[in-house]
């Protein structure tokens, strides 16, 4: 499986947003558009309301998040 250069479609800019990190061209934050699959979205929904993303800066969205679970050196997950 070749890895996705998610560089190439994500960057940050401390001048949209804040620096979120957000898919070029566009002010929509990964943390955007990763809230909306959790919430149920389809791909589909997501390329039809925003029409300025693509399927490959939607996979560099996912790409991106991945790395930087990939960095994370602690879980605080715990089930109550």
């Amino acid at each position: 499986m070749e890895d996705m250069n998610w560089r190439e479609h994500i960057h940050s800019d401390p001048e949209i947003l804040l620096g979120k990190p957000v898919v070029k061209g566009t002010r929509l934050s990964v943390e955007f558009i990763l809230g909306l699959f959790a919430s149920g979205w389809t791909e589909q929904q997501v390329l039809e309301n925003y029409p300025t993303l693509t399927r490959k800066s939607l996979q560099a969205v996912f790409a991106f998040a991945a790395d930087c679970m990939k960095e994370e050196s602690l879980y605080a997950i715990s089930g109550q």
